[in-house]
């Protein structure tokens, strides 16, 4: 392959290509590393202007999870970009590989994004093409957020670009804004990226349909699934968070990503290895950040006061204790929110984030009792999570049928067997007494909540598909 520029080596492959360009893997001769080179073909020389200046401005979004710009210019008919070469693997193959992704992952994805963009706003650029494909989970579990090509268009572009062929955006992320060519905002990134969570968390697009006309319709006028619908273990919270990102006008969503952030952190815990895809050991990036986070969290003399010193406040010490959590340092965690329990003992969000720091931590047995103690005081469905968590425990200490049994209970608790979390607890019950060795009651589980399945939701339904492999498997 021939050098560009009398210096990039471009791979003989391309990584890929879109509607107004193509992207290229490339090693820089004279300074020996891997980059990208983005070429962006426009063919009206005012949006050429203006892209110039929106690139211009990108090159100043400087931001850890943003590939830097290194050079732009221009090279006969095309516009090119000379990027950083970010190596790990798209959003798209960890959902194909990985779907549905543990609760705590879908968390730290979707915070680290929401940080992402929410420094690009602050200067005033959109995504405005944000899907799974367009983002990169690292090995060390960092998140980088590819391909602002659209932000370099203003609305104004919109009717320009698309009479020339070109494709604003994709159907499966399209906010109801974009699909009906109104003007972008924040809120747009914000519908996109409750697209990308949801379908991480569920394994399912939030719509699907025969084609891009059918999906695009769904996002303007059918209301979003709630992704609890799919899996029993998804908390509440987290549930309202991704539906009120998905909301038809833009005024129903969150008002920004720092709000959309802060929703998730809680939830940011349990992020185990996803099989080959990352690794335990950190990055001398996430070594770098840990310390500025204590920095910043500190006293004014820019030293963080020792446990005991810290202030008896609520906010305060959740905030803490999740920090905590978030560099493993599960045992200063465990410690700060006891501590804070025997002040507050009535504190229910202190105890459930005690309940989850024991879980992260893998000492199932304290979790296990936290999560019974919390089901006692909750309310229904806050108590219907917590009671499944507490088999997950017993699951994890191999006591199977001290978990069997837990659930059990628990699917003779709820009003009908035929509402979303039943359906999915008994899908979860049938996997149990199989790896129990119960084959027999296993198969009468399975049997009977395939015909519900289909009777429901009918027979291509993904979930009817899964209970239809897992009862061949037993047959």
């Amino acid at each position: 392959m021939p050098d560009f520029l009398g210096r990039y080596r471009l791979d003989p492959i391309r990584l890929g290509r879109g509607g107004m360009g193509e992207v290229w893997g490339a090693t820089d001769t004279r300074l020996d590393r891997r980059v990208a080179i983005k070429y962006v073909l426009l063919p009206d020389t005012e949006l050429n202007q203006r892209f110039i200046r929106e690139a211009r401005a990108l090159s100043k979004l400087t931001h850890p999870g943003v590939p830097a710009l290194y050079d732009f210019g221009r090279d006969a008919d095309r516009h090119y970009m000379i990027m950083q070469f970010i190596d790990g693997n798209t959003l798209r193959d960890v959902v194909a590989e990985h779907a549905p992704l543990p609760i705590g992952w879908v968390a730290s994805i979707g915070a680290q994004i929401a940080a992402v963009l929410h420094a690009a706003h602050s200067h005033g650029i959109l995504h405005r093409d944000l899907k799974p494909s367009n983002l990169i989970l690292g090995r060390d579990g960092s998140v980088s957020v590819l391909d602002f090509g659209l932000a370099f268009l203003h609305d104004a572009d919109t009717v320009e670009l698309t009479t020339t062929g070109h494709q604003l955006g994709t159907a499966a992320y399209m906010s109801p804004e974009q699909v009906e060519a109104k003007p972008a905002s924040e809120k747009t990134d914000v519908y996109a990226l409750g697209c990308v969570l949801y379908e991480i968390a569920t394994g399912l697009p939030l719509f699907t349909g025969p084609g891009d006309h059918s999906v695009k319709t769904q996002h303007v006028t059918t209301p979003a699934t709630p992704a609890g619908r799919y899996r029993a273990d998804m908390p509440r919270g987290l549930d309202e968070l991704l539906l009120a990102m998905v909301e038809k006008n833009p005024a129903d969503r969150p008002r920004g990503m720092r709000e959309v952030h802060e929703g998730l952190m809680p939830y940011l815990s349990g992020t185990s290895r996803l099989g080959d895809m990352t690794e335990n050991s950190p990055s001398p990036l996430t070594l770098y950040a840990q310390a500025v986070s204590r920095t910043v969290a500190g006293s004014a003399s820019g030293t963080a006061p020792p446990a005991e010193a810290r202030p008896a406040d609520f906010h305060r010490t959740r905030r803490d204790a999740r920090s905590l959590i978030r560099d493993s340092r599960y045992g200063e965690a465990v410690e700060l929110l006891n501590e804070a329990l025997a002040r507050t003992p009535d504190a229910h969000d202190l105890r459930e984030q005690l309940a989850e720091g024991y879980f992260s931590a893998h000492d199932y047995e304290r979790a296990a009792r936290e999560y019974r103690r919390l089901a006692d005081v909750g309310e229904a469905e806050q108590a219907f999570h917590h009671r499944l968590q507490e088999a997950v425990c017993h699951v994890h200490l191999g006591q199977l049928d001290s978990a069997l049994d837990l659930m059990v209970a628990l699917l003779a608790d709820t009003q009908s067997e035929d509402n979303p979390q039943a359906l999915e607890l008994r899908r979860h019950i049938g996997e149990l007494e199989r790896d129990a060795g119960h084959r027999d009651r296993a198969r009468r589980t399975f049997t009977g909540l395939l015909a519900d399945l289909r009777r429901i939701f009918g027979e291509e339904h993904p979930a009817t598909d899964r209970v239809r492999q897992l009862l061949g498997a037993i047959a």
